[in-house]
């Protein structure tokens, strides 16, 4: 009875002797009966639960199933919160994570921040907008194309227009460098193919959309005839649209935004939006960073094509495929219709 209990338990029928004989050599010998650690890497959005955000979840978190990788997400809930963002970099630090992507919602601010994280040999993919931070030692960038995405809303204003108007460039912020190649490629553009296309108002913008919509208001009632407003920012449309609407019949302009959170056209006032490809660049840091850590040589730039989203393309696969909320890897549903 013995025997048949024990052989039950141990079914190589080794004795007692030679079992504890081979524990004692495991553990001499620095054998573990754990699993190797887990890689994690970090993806801190300039904030998570919009269209423009949650697909770069999905595109990370297919990338790390492909190479069974853990993703740590996490972000602050305003896009102006940069307090908020260094902590979660100090925090990835602290807890050993072996990358980070990062999508800075301030240029400046994170520069210290960001270079202690290398300083600790953390491989750092800098998503959608750079920093004043050569690319090299650990940090290689995946940006959007600015100069395309001008351009794009340019002839898509052109268009709108017939290559005449007036309009207002709104959302122009100093503190993200994206936005400021943005702006200053827009406006080259502009003057140089639509010289008939004037640009009457420019202002600065902020993440505050209660703010915005002071700025647009303030801009509609010195320019009531305006045919168009270029909102760099999509707090800035937010605040155009708004005022637009809640004046039916007064006000024409028509808004041409950026970085939409929203490509269900629910304003009438929204003529189209110029999207980032957000999820492409969540999928490629993954594999950058997983590239580094294996040793293999990685692109220190890589830059991705915007995409013109209008009433007629915005239920397309394309369009869908890029702005799908749905972040688990494996769900083929979405949350537009």
């Amino acid at each position: 009875m013995k025997n048949s209990l024990f052989n039950t338990r141990n079914p190589c029928g080794w004795s007692r002797r030679s079992l504890i004989a081979l524990t004692t050599l495991a553990l001499l010998s620095g054998v573990s009966c754990h699993q190797p650690k887990e890689v994690t890497i970090a993806v801190i959005p300039r904030t998570s639960g919009t269209s423009l955000w949650e697909p770069a979840h999905r595109g990370a978190q297919d990338a790390a199933k492909a190479i069974s990788a853990r993703i740590y997400w996490n972000s602050p809930t305003r896009e102006d919160d940069v307090a908020g963002q260094i902590a979660l970099i100090e925090h990835v630090v602290a807890e050993g994570d072996q990358g980070l992507v990062l999508a800075p919602n301030q240029s400046l601010a994170l520069i210290t921040p960001v270079q202690r994280a290398l300083a600790h040999g953390l491989p750092i993919v800098i998503i959608s907008s750079p920093m004043p931070i050569p690319a090299g030692g650990g940090l290689s960038y995946i940006l959007n194309d600015e100069e395309a995405g001008a351009r794009i809303a340019a002839q898509r204003l052109a268009l709108l227009l017939h290559g005449r108007g007036s309009i207002a460039l709104l959302g122009i912020n100093p503190d993200v460098a994206g936005i400021m190649k943005r702006a200053h490629s827009f406006e080259s553009y502009l003057a140089k193919n639509y010289p008939a296309i004037h640009i009457v108002e420019r202002h600065t913008g902020s993440f505050n959309i209660p703010h915005e919509q002071e700025i647009a208001e303030e801009t509609l009632a010195a320019h009531p005839d305006l045919d168009a407003i270029v909102a760099l920012m999509w707090s800035s449309a937010r605040g155009a649209m708004s005022t637009i609407d809640n004046n039916p019949g007064k006000l024409k302009a028509k808004v041409i935004a950026f970085d939409a959170e929203d490509v269900q056209f629910n304003s009438p006032s929204l003529d189209s939006a110029v999207i980032q490809d957000t999820r492409q660049m969540g999928n490629l840091a993954v594999q950058l960073i997983h590239d580094r850590l294996s040793g293999r040589p990685t692109p220190s730039m890589i830059t991705l094509q915007p995409v013109l989203v209008t009433r007629a393309n915005a239920n397309s696969a394309e369009v869908r495929h890029m702005t799908t909320m749905d972040w688990r890897p494996g769900w083929s549903w979405s949350h537009t219709p």
